[in-house]
């Protein structure tokens, strides 16, 4: 059941760019164009909006510099199931797996993927969301649409498995292609938003409200948005509930370690990886706001006309990046800036296809998922995997209901954080004499220093969110029974 072995016939062909491109490419998908938008509504200036994303960049970087040295204790296919497993017992090391596969994983790649489609539907609309095929009330769940955006979300998750069940060399062409693509595309946007069309009046009027504290709420009954002044805890429950979408947008980092068996020199590239990747996409994070702080205005109205009223806290749909293309290319702007997005997404989800398979056919390896999700088809791939994967992501994208499964389980994501890094300090108690070729930069302080902000975004989503957070954890503990049933079958070592 806890065989350490790595894959049969797996390839080492990732080098140390490619697992670096897979840190930041999985990173990178549309939150960074949008959640602005959110976090300025839910604390205001844009001194608050810059330390939102600072924090959860920091908290990012505090993670994957602990995640080094588990990564190189266990440097086999797997990562973070594998560092639970031996850090604590089997049943947390598949209730990770449970919640990954059913709702974190999946319910990214099917919301990812619409994401693609939605915007590919500005330059072709028959493509896009408002192209409705059927539309019903359902008990439960409400008002249900079935539109061409969640097809095309189908189909390009489709295409991506298809390409990745023919061998790494395809995932990897991919993953070099796309990322290199959306990070030069980044880069040009913060030099322009920045340096070439920053405007000095919008930033001074912006350094002018850094620090002002706004929240602002919609009535749920008149849908009218009121705004209010806050302090204190108020101010403090606001700045955590902003951190959601931050931290969502900075999330699937840790995806390198699912892989770590096709990637050469584990115990070197996955730490260095894990550090060199999360270090250029929370920089990026910070420097593409920076860029929209000199381009609109932070304060907006609800009911604004133009991009420079409804400012970044209003944006059309929350499109902050559109916004802000469109500030600085006018119209042309919106094509452009769909045009990155797609390349974002598409990207982002080919590194959610590629590296998520591994850690469901590790599982099967100790005989706690699929038994044929363990096998590896005539390419080396684990293509049993990548299909069954395919099928539950494109549900989910057809369901609709993606979204709201991942605001219930991003409460369950940064509690496993707190184990997985809590099992640092375990393991060097239960596995003193164990290889670490690479220690914990700054143990115990930094380990420390993410647990406690991690603790504080989880006791603030429990007191400002509990309905949302009680509910992840039930999503997550439903898993118990499965582990117990899947314990009783035999092994498919």
């Amino acid at each position: 059941m806890n065989s350490e072995k790595e894959i049969v016939g797996s390839h080492r062909s990732l080098s140390l760019l490619d697992a670096t491109l897979l840190v930041s490419g999985s990173m990178i998908g549309s939150g960074i164009f949008i959640v602005s938008a959110d976090i300025s509504r839910q604390i205001g200036g844009g001194g608050w909006l810059l330390l939102s994303w600072i924090v959860a960049g920091l908290m990012t970087l505090f993670a994957a510099l602990s995640y080094g040295e588990l990564a190189g204790m266990f440097p086999q296919a797997g990562g973070q199931y594998i560092y639970l497993r031996n850090a604590f017992k089997p049943l947390v090391g598949f209730l990770y797996g449970w919640a990954l596969f059913f709702v974190v994983q999946s319910g990214t790649a099917a919301a990812v993927a619409v994401a693609f489609a939605k915007f590919t539907g500005v330059l072709i609309p028959s493509l896009g969301d408002n192209n409705v095929f059927f539309q019903t009330t359902l008990p439960i769940i409400g008002e249900y649409k079935l539109t061409a955006a969640q097809f095309l979300g189908v189909f390009s998750l489709f295409l991506l498995t298809a390409l990745n069940s023919l061998g790494i060399q395809y995932g990897k062409f991919i993953l070099r292609l796309f990322t290199s693509a959306k990070l030069i595309a980044l880069f040009g946007l913060i030099i322009m938003g920045i340096f070439i069309y920053g405007n000095s009046e919008i930033w001074n009027f912006n350094l002018a409200h850094f620090w002002d504290t706004q929240h602002w709420e919609k009535d749920h009954m008149s849908g009218i948005w009121i705004m209010t002044q806050i302090g204190g805890i108020a101010l403090l429950g606001a700045f955590g509930a902003g951190l959601v979408g931050s931290l969502f947008s900075s999330d699937a980092w840790n995806n390198v370690t699912f892989i770590a068996g096709e990637i050469r020199n584990p115990k070197r590239n996955i730490p260095l990886s894990l550090f060199a990747g999360t270090l250029i996409v929370s920089s990026i994070y910070v420097l593409t706001n920076v860029a929209y702080l000199r381009i609109i205005p932070v304060q907006g109205a609800p009911d604004g006309h133009d991009v420079f009223s409804n400012g970044i806290q209003f944006a059309t749909h929350d499109r902050v990046g559109t916004a802000a293309a469109t500030m600085m290319f006018g119209s042309a702007g919106t094509i452009l800036m769909a045009v990155l997005i797609m390349i974002s997404t598409f990207g982002c989800n080919n590194g959610l296809v590629l590296s998520s398979a591994r850690l469901y056919q590790a599982m099967a390896k100790d005989g706690l998922f699929f038994k044929r999700m363990a096998e590896n088809n005539r390419y080396n791939v684990p293509g049993y995997a990548l299909w069954v994967q395919f099928i539950w992501a494109s549900l989910l994208a057809l369901s609709g209901q993606y979204g709201t499964l991942l605001d219930f389980v991003m409460f369950a994501v940064i509690l496993f954080y707190i184990f997985t890094i809590s099992g640092i300090f375990l393991l060097r108690k239960k596995m003193p004499d164990a290889e670490r070729p690479y220690k914990a930069f700054g143990y115990p302080v930094i380990p420390i220093m993410y647990l406690l902000l991690a603790a504080f975004f989880c006791i603030n989503l429990l007191i400002t969110k509990p309905l949302v957070s009680w509910t992840g954890v039930g999503l997550v503990l439903l898993g118990i029974p499965v582990y117990f049933l899947m314990k009783r079958k035999p092994a498919a070592a």
